[in-house]
């Protein structure tokens, strides 16, 4: 008997919320990102909704301005293995980039955390783009985009070969012969390529799930056949359904050519849920954090990543006619192409772009009663457009409690999302199996 395919979904959180504004609400924290505390409330709040998830982002470079919104964070591996202590099923996914760290110390960090949790580790693997994080390690501007992917591309190689220089059965554990693990079972890697040449082997056990799951963010070409070959869950962003049906098809179509089973990689759009009792309340809710948006500051914003000058971009017109093409970007070129295509198709101002964008960033927003978002989550689920979704609060901590409190019972009424945890880590929330060793005793 066929298993009725359930929904996946994930608690992306960032501080006051995900709109820009949202720190500005009574409600919110200015100091939340740094609080130990207002994370572990989300992170049982999710746990509560049985999401599968908690996600959080990462970059290696103070990110915007500090004026416009607050930007200081954690490092997020640090708190997820604070997050471990306080939960206990739901997944704990980290952002970490493979162009300003080594293979050896994110593959340690991370079997550290999937040991820690029992199995509920999670890498997002980006590249980095900008030339501001390129300067903080010593370069004068960024590497060139697909320099990054082949960087990642081996940087992953590595750290799989890593994860897996020790053999399920390497610890003996023998107290009466005096032997705590078998020489024979832990393996040397002997890297050596264009990027890194890594001797191994890891200085820890294979953990829980072998591997973290391997999430990955990029929509560009080279991001999509990197996603492809590793990844295992897919965090992207699309206006429109026929935009992600097309993503969705593309991207299962190259795991396929990869020669993966298409189903072994979950495709999970963001959505920037704003609820309210009645449409006219969530409307009014989204309105009033869309007002408290500094467009002076936004604009500023949008320039770097569009490449042009912010005085280019005059607040009450449409988008110059002149962009540059995404070939000529090297930073985030699909976030390029998403924001230029929505500016163009609904023939957007500066000003009404930066409202569009202020709560996700290019994320789909949705403003409607916990039927309605329930609604759009199904629609796009069932028309093959996605396996689920990242959720993006708008504003924390309520903008999670109502999703969790109105939104998921509905969805679980419909048969399309768990009612318990029927695994205990995060690959058997996705319905992934246990990866075997890519490396042999010798």
């Amino acid at each position: 008997m066929t298993v009725a395919r359930k929904l996946h979904l994930n608690a992306f959180l960032m501080s006051t919320g995900h709109h820009e504004a949202s720190w500005r609400l009574p409600e919110s924290d200015p100091h939340a990102g740094t609080s130990l505390a207002h994370f572990t409330r989300l992170a049982q709040t999710a746990e509560r909704g049985k999401l599968d998830s908690v996600f959080f982002a990462d970059s290696p470079v103070l990110w915007g301005s500090v004026e416009r919104r607050p930007v200081s964070a954690v490092e997020p591996t640090v708190l997820l293995a604070a997050l471990a202590a306080a939960t206990e099923r739901i997944g704990l996914i980290a952002t970490a980039s493979t162009s300003y760290n080594s293979p050896y110390n994110l593959a340690r960090r991370f079997a550290s955390i999937d040991h820690l949790s029992g199995g509920r580790a999670g890498w997002n693997v980006v590249t980095t783009a900008g030339a501001d994080a390129a300067r903080n390690f010593g370069l004068d501007d960024q590497p060139l985009h697909r320099y990054r992917y082949e960087r990642a591309a081996e940087f992953l190689d590595v750290a799989f070969k890593l994860w897996d220089s020790w053999d399920d059965d390497a610890i003996l554990a023998d107290k009466a012969a005096g032997v705590w693990a078998d020489e024979g079972r832990v393996h040397a890697v002997d890297h050596s390529g264009p990027h890194f040449s890594v001797r191994g082997p890891l200085d820890i056990p294979r953990s829980p799930q072998a591997h973290p799951v391997i999430v990955q963010a990029g929509s560009s070409e080279d991001g999509k056949d990197l996603a492809a070959r590793y990844a295992e869950a897919v965090f992207t962003a699309q206006q429109t359904l026929e935009e992600a049906q097309a993503f969705y098809e593309d991207l299962k179509a190259r795991t396929v050519a990869a020669g993966r089973d298409p189903d072994s990689i979950k495709i999970l759009p963001g959505i920037v849920p704003v609820l309210g009792g009645t449409e006219a309340e969530a409307l009014r809710r989204e309105r009033e954090l869309d007002e408290l948006i500094r467009p002076e500051y936004a604009r500023i914003e949008l320039a770097r990543t569009l490449g042009v000058a912010p005085e280019e971009l005059p607040l009450d017109r449409e988008l110059p006619a002149d962009l540059p093409d995404e070939d000529e970007i090297e930073g985030a070129k699909s976030r390029y192409t998403l924001i230029v295509e929505l500016a163009r198709r609904e023939r957007l101002t500066v000003r009404e772009l930066i409202g569009r964008l202020g709560g996700g960033r290019g994320h789909r927003t949705f403003a409607g009663t916990p039927e309605q978002v329930a609604d759009a989550i199904e629609s796009w689920f069932v028309a093959g457009a996605a396996d689920g979704f990242n959720i993006m609060p708008a504003a924390l901590p309520s903008g999670l409690d109502e999703f969790v409190d109105h939104v998921v019972p509905l969805l679980q009424a419909r048969g399309l999302f768990r009612e318990e945890y029927t695994g205990t880590t995060l690959r058997e929330h996705y319905g992934l199996g246990r990866p075997a060793s890519r490396l042999t005793a010798v």
